[in-house]
Formats: C-alpha cells, sequence, structure tokens
C-alpha cells in the first residue's frame, strides 16, 4: 500500500502536480528547437512546416540554386528528423525527381554528413548547406545515381543537356521527370 502512494506520488509531479499530463520535449526537440532558431540560410533557401509549428521533427527546405547545373530548379527536401537527434541524423528525401548523380530517382540523399560522417556536434544548418553543395556542385566520385555521374564525369555538356531537360519535365533515357523550375 506505501508503495501505491509512492508510485501516485511520483505520477502527480510528473504530471505537475494532478494538473494534467505536460507535454515535455524530448532532448532531440530541444536540440532541433536550437538548431532552428540558429539557422542560417543561403538567400537560396526556405524553410517551411507542412505539419504546423508544432511538428517540429517534420518539415522541409526549398532550394532554389543560384549557380551550377540545376540554376533555376526548384527543389523540395523532406526532413524527417528522429527522437534520438542530434546522436542519429535526419532522414531526408528530395520530393522531386531529379537527373543527378547524388539524388537517386525515389529521391534519396548521397551525402556524407548524413551517413558515415554525421556526428553530433553537426546540425541542421550542416545538412543545408551540403545540400545547396551538391545542387551547385554535383559529386560525380560518390553516386547513387550511377549513369548519371557517368555522364557528369565523361561528357559534361551531355550532362548539363540532360539536367536542363529533366528540369523542364522531359524525359533522359526513357524516364520521365516533373517539371521543377
Amino acid at each position: 500500500m506505501i508503495k501505491l502512494f509512492k508510485v501516485k506520488e511520483q505520477q502527480r509531479e510528473e504530471n505537475g502536480n494532478g494538473r494534467g499530463p505536460r507535454n515535455k520535449q524530448t532532448f532531440g526537440e530541444l536540440r532541433l528547437c536550437k538548431d532552428i532558431t540558429e539557422l542560417n540560410l543561403p538567400r537560396a533557401c526556405t524553410i517551411s512546416f507542412p505539419g504546423g509549428k508544432d511538428k517540429l521533427m517534420n518539415f522541409e527546405i526549398k532550394i532554389q540554386p543560384d549557380a551550377g547545373y540545376y540554376v533555376g530548379g526548384k527543389f523540395l527536401f523532406s526532413f524527417d528528423v528522429p527522437s534520438l537527434y542530434p546522436h542519429n541524423p535526419p532522414k531526408v528525401k528530395c520530393k522531386n525527381k531529379v537527373y543527378h548523380p547524388n539524388i537517386d530517382l525515389e529521391g534519396n540523399v548521397c551525402l556524407n554528413v548524413l551517413r558515415e560522417d554525421w556526428k553530433p556536434v553537426l546540425n541542421i544548418n550542416t545538412i543545408i548547406y551540403g545540400l545547396y553543395h551538391i545542387l551547385t556542385e554535383p559529386n560525380h566520385e560518390d553516386p547513387l545515381n550511377l549513369e548519371a555521374a557517368a555522364v557528369l564525369r565523361d561528357n559534361p555538356e551531355l550532362f548539363k543537356s540532360n539536367v536542363r531537360r529533366a528540369m523542364y519535365g522531359g524525359t533522359v533515357n526513357n524516364i520521365s521527370f516533373t517539371l521543377c523550375v
């Protein structure tokens, strides 16, 4: 019986002395709030919260590159931040179908800071700048789309033509792309 009273008393303390449950933020949510308030986005990037400001763990970044092969395009990336953030990196997907050596046709992104180089000291800003960088300077040495990487490496002019065709909703190698300009 005494144990039961101790358990009830502990529950009251955790719930704010019997006034109903409090919404406690996880460490990952607290860290993400800090990261978002400290964001220093490039001019070509904007952030939005499709689920509202109460759902910070899922947001989108729109990048409109102002240089490189993808200049003039509008690319939307979804971020799904795990509860164990910053110990685990966010899951990032490109919502546009894009002809890119570092982004596959399903939207998976090959960015070292989202994989083997992730460290808890890194933040959302680091990832956004990484995404911006692969859109302004694609890397054929660490590809997800092997065909696009080979064309970039062997024939940059054909790669440029393929990127333009894909961005304007055309077809490249029998794969149809949607307009993203």
